[in-house]
């Protein structure tokens, strides 16, 4: 199902006619639509996504949702009509690129609930939500700092956005607190997903001679790449010869809690965006390739972010220049995380305009 058609959760046949999931199923006045990017079974971001979904389903909510949506305002705005069409009152869009378009439909229709994932944009009816995934990110820094024999790690990026840089920093910070001399170089593709493209710039930099490979994509053709080539991955399990662990979000954590604001009647716009103490974000669990003491390591690390002792982003921080970004012990704040646009010292690359 692609395009403008509105597929019922319930509906196995994925028809590009819109499904109902019917009444006996539904347990409330709400019904839920979700906005993708990707497919559902594309067995990372937007799978990951669709199982908050289903909990929200499981819920007795009916839901519906469009996936494989480009990222331009018209085909948002689209994407948003028809599941408003099918009288979905809470709305979900899961990419960054999809704010524009979801802002516009916020104003336009007062009466129905909307919220957007990663951007900044709000109104009265449109909240905003992330993970600090960053949190997960530096403890993945840490396994493949640990992991890594030429201290040489690349790092497939899809865009030169804060959420992106500031993943790529949280994860060199953690290598660096276990390996100072390791190098992390990114190579930025210009796309969410491409299996080509961000497969061929994980060789890119496998040809240069790194042994590990992170990701900040949707496909898991880097970690295939990796794999191919001996290498090892901080972020899928989809290559199970080179997997470590993995950042990963838990959706259902802010899903589930948003849907049943929406039953209750206490909905309101705010901007949510938690970590590994609410569990909206995790690490997975290390694999057997990963080196020796790499657990006690990433324990005692998530303890100290989880009570508030460890922020990864707390300085002396420098920039890729070498310039001071942030003083010695200070903290820096969510909104400078937030916004962040810089890389900091031992990232190789450019942030691309």
């Amino acid at each position: 199902c692609s395009g403008n058609a509105a597929t019922s959760g319930t509906d196995e046949s994925k028809t590009s006619d819109a499904q109902s999931t019917g009444d006996s199923t539904a347990k409330s006045d709400v019904v839920a639509g979700f906005v993708y990017i990707g497919k559902i079974n594309d067995g990372g971001y937007t799978q990951a996504h669709d199982a908050g979904r289903l909990a929200v389903e499981a819920m007795g909510v009916k839901t519906f949702y469009v996936e494989d949506v480009p990222e331009t305002v018209a085909d948002t705005k689209e994407a948003i009509q028809t599941l408003i069409d099918e009288g979905c009152n809470l709305i979900y869009t899961n990419s960054f690129g999809f704010m524009e378009g979801t802002d516009q439909m916020a104003k336009e229709h007062p009466n129905v609930k909307f919220a957007h994932c990663s951007g900044y944009m709000r109104e009265d009816n449109m909240s905003t939500y992330f993970g600090k995934v960053y949190q997960a990110r530096y403890l993945a820094g840490i396994v493949a700092g640990m992991k890594t024999k030429k201290n040489y790690i690349g790092y497939v990026a899809a865009k030169g956005i804060p959420e992106v840089i500031r993943g790529i920093n949280a994860f060199t910070l953690g290598v660096q607190s276990v390996n100072p001399d390791a190098k992390v170089e990114v190579v930025f593709t210009d796309t969410w997903y491409d299996p080509t493209v961000e497969k061929q710039a994980a060789l890119e930099l496998l040809n240069k001679g790194v042994d590990i490979i992170a990701q900040h994509q949707d496909t898991t053709a880097p970690q295939v790449a990796a794999e191919e080539k001996g290498a090892y991955c901080p972020t899928s399990d989809a290559a199970p010869k080179a997997y470590l662990t993995a950042a990963c979000f838990d959706w259902k954590t802010f899903y589930t809690d948003d849907v049943k604001k929406a039953m209750d009647g206490t909905w309101t716009s705010r901007a949510y965006w938690e970590g590994l103490a609410a569990n909206m974000t995790y690490l997975d669990k290390l694999t057997d390739l990963c080196a020796e003491g790499t657990q006690e390591k990433v324990d005692a690390a998530q303890k100290a972010i989880i009570d508030g002792t460890l922020e990864p982003f707390t300085g002396p921080l420098y920039d890729q220049e070498g310039n001071k970004k942030v003083d010695d012990g200070v903290k820096m704040t969510d909104e400078e995380i937030w916004n962040m646009n810089w890389f900091v010292k031992g990232v190789t690359g450019t942030i691309p305009a």
